[in-house]
């Protein structure tokens, strides 16, 4: 394991591919991904809503959170699953598993009413196999084109989940406008099925011989140590994955509740909530524009830390903001900010990592992001009801520059670069 640092300049070093934007084989897992991510919007929104229609409140915020725990428990095992048996594999059966559930919960929903418990064992297959689905989608993209292109790669990544998540929901709507939650689910799951023969028609690049040696081989414990203590020495992923850590706690908490309870406070309304959402949306969005057409950041370090720390700065001037397009535009430099620090982070985990270890090393980012940044929403929302929107925002504010900091004063990610 003590040479595996080295294996990202080997990899930097490989003859550079077409742009990413014009390689048909990119294009095509971007559009199996986006059609997985609409079948995934449109899941949630069915799923909340059959879950409304069939409980109480608060048993439907339990089905709707339920997913989370198997999600956070199995995905460190998860990537060691997508190393051993390759992302592309593991991402085809992810979707058909996905697939065969979402349309088995359909057709019971149009023929009888089984209850909330169906709708529990269906957010718990669903969290289960997202702890397999999200570390090998995290994995595909270094396999699928050359190191110069990743940055372009993770901007793609970037508009499918915002188109994803502008055009789901009002997808999702009509199919529960045209036949309840059950056509919802219907929808959802074709919209999976879609990306499977796609995802099948991707190629896979060849694991160079330096990373096939890297390959796991031993027990799944022993290659799930190796990948812990590969990220730990590794002068780049370390620091990273503290960035990334601290980012997302500083980010999520205040763009999620805190938001909500930023537009009540000011009177804002709902209205008022979506044009502020809507101004973070076109930011990211942009972000990820600009990295798809541009491909290449110069002083990619420099430029996550140059990203993360006004964007923290934007994240605290939010809930000062003194009338609703203050609000809109700041969220809209929020969003352009995180999108493109978010990227950058994306693509040296994946230019620094060898394509035989990434399903761990995206594992491991996986649950910095979506098993520890979630707690701070409970969390800022108890703190905004104790001391209001400013003084937890610029926490928030805080806690995310720090990340930007971390990343000035960790040498590796600080001269960090990616190939051109």
């Amino acid at each position: 394991m003590s040479d595996l640092t080295d294996i990202a300049t080997h990899r930097a070093r490989l003859t550079p591919g077409r742009p990413a934007h014009r390689d048909a084989n990119v294009l095509r897992w971007v559009a199996a991904y986006t059609a997985s991510m609409l079948g995934d919007s449109i899941f949630f929104l069915a799923l909340s809503w059959a879950a409304v229609q069939r409980g109480s409140p608060a048993e439907a915020g339990i089905v709707t959170a339920v997913s989370a725990v198997p999600r956070a428990l199995l995905m460190l095992g998860g990537g060691v699953i997508v190393d051993r048996l390759g992302p592309r594999r593991v991402v085809i059966g992810s979707d058909t598993v996905r697939c065969v559930a979402v349309l088995l919960v359909a057709a019971l929903l149009f023929a009888t009413d089984p209850g909330l418990w169906l709708l529990a064992v269906l957010a718990l297959v669903f969290g289960a196999v997202d702890a397999l689905f999200l570390p090998a989608v995290g994995a595909l993209p270094a396999r699928l084109t050359g190191n110069d292109q990743l940055a372009r790669v993770q901007g793609m990544r970037g508009l499918a989940i915002r188109f994803s998540s502008v055009v789901g929901a009002p997808l999702g709507g009509l199919g529960v406008a045209i036949g309840g939650a059950a056509a919802a689910f219907a929808f959802a799951g074709l919209l999976i099925a879609v990306s499977v023969p796609l995802l099948v028609s991707v190629r896979m690049r060849e694991l160079p011989p330096d990373d096939a040696a890297a390959a796991p081989g031993g027990t799944a414990w022993r290659d799930l140590r190796d990948g812990l203590r590969y990220i730990r020495r590794h002068r780049v992923l370390g620091p990273l994955m503290l960035v990334i850590a601290l980012g997302d706690l500083g980010f999520v908490g205040p763009l999620n509740i805190g938001l909500t309870l930023l537009a009540d406070e000011r009177g804002w309304g709902a209205s008022g909530m979506g044009w502020t959402l809507a101004g973070f949306g076109v930011g990211a969005g942009a972000a990820a524009l600009l990295l798809t057409v541009h491909g290449r950041v110069p002083h990619a370090g420099y430029v996550l830390a140059g990203a993360i720390i006004p964007g923290a700065v934007a994240i605290g001037a939010l809930a000062q903001a003194p009338a609703l397009p203050v609000a809109v535009v700041t969220a809209l430099l929020v969003g352009l900010l995180a999108g493109l620090s978010g990227a950058l982070c994306g693509a040296l985990l994946q230019t620094q990592s060898a394509p035989a270890l990434l399903g761990r090393v995206t594992a491991v980012s996986g649950i910095v992001s979506l098993g520890i940044a979630p707690l701070s929403m409970p969390l800022s929302a108890a703190a905004i009801g104790v001391w209001g929107t400013g003084p937890v925002f610029a926490v928030s504010a805080a806690v995310c520059g720090l990340g930007g900091i971390v990343a000035l004063c960790a040498p590796g990610v600080r001269r960090a670069e990616l190939p051109t």
